[in-house]
């Protein structure tokens, strides 16, 4: 059994990856802003939970160090929080509140959460760090087409940082795996009743990503590639 520490975790993907690994028998911890909800989802699933605005990084760290303290070290962390950023938001019609609501919570408090979190992980040399992305912050494809600027931009320094650390910590030679995931479009409150997806569906490569068997010899990438990013368990071009 793992310890598994997912933010979002009160509803949408976030929750469905938590449902789904703690039917496995792993222990949960869930993370997310409304107390209430957060409460609701951790009583669904007979779990712990902390409360706290991830866009407060202060905050934020003190919740992540004291769940370091008082529950352990994590052996699974899935980051599922995130916010879509206004409609207009192009490049030169964002404003500075708008611009830095969005980057708060999808790329700073990350880096918050892996800058704290992750690090006792990689000091274990053990544990997978799956982070939620987007296709719409690849920088080959649908992420050069413009519009929604803040939630794309943030989504590629997502990938970015995924890339980056995951090459810090050894492309998986030293126990720690590090892979964000494109969910798709799913049927989330953020993605609204007809997205193609179901949310189950939309995360069901977070939960592979979090027991699948990795060797770095294995023959396929599923096997051997950590530091990419995954959608459908597949890899594809940042």
């Amino acid at each position: 059994m793992s310890l598994v520490i997912v933010t979002g975790g009160s509803r949408g993907l976030g929750f469905e990856a938590a449902k789904a690994l703690r039917a496995q028998g792993h222990q949960i911890v869930l993370v997310a802003k409304d107390k209430d909800r957060l409460a609701e989802a951790a009583s669904q699933l007979d779990c712990e939970y902390r409360a706290v605005d991830l866009a407060d990084l202060d905050a934020a760290k003190k919740t992540f160090e004291e769940i370091l303290e008082n529950i352990g070290v994590p052996e699974i962390l899935i980051l599922a929080h995130g916010v879509m950023s206004a409609k207009m938001s192009k490049t030169l019609k964002t404003d500075n509140e708008e611009w830095r609501r969005v980057m708060a919570i999808n790329l700073d408090s990350v880096f918050c959460a892996v800058n704290t979190l992750a690090a006792p992980m990689a000091e274990a040399r053990n544990g997978r760090v799956i982070i939620f992305s987007a296709c719409l912050g690849r920088m080959s494809g649908p992420g050069n087409a413009g519009g929604l600027a803040p939630y794309r931009i943030s989504k590629a320094g997502v990938n970015a940082l995924v890339r980056n650390l995951a090459h810090e910590t050894g492309l998986g030679g030293r126990g720690v795996l590090v892979d964000a995931i494109c969910p798709n479009h799913s049927r989330t409150d953020m993605g609204g009743p007809a997205a193609l997806l179901s949310a189950e569906e939309g995360a069901r490569t977070a939960i592979w990503l979090a027991t699948r068997n990795f060797d770095l010899n294995g023959s396929t990438d599923q096997e051997r590639l950590t530091g990419v990013l995954w959608e459908e368990m597949k890899v594809i071009p940042w």
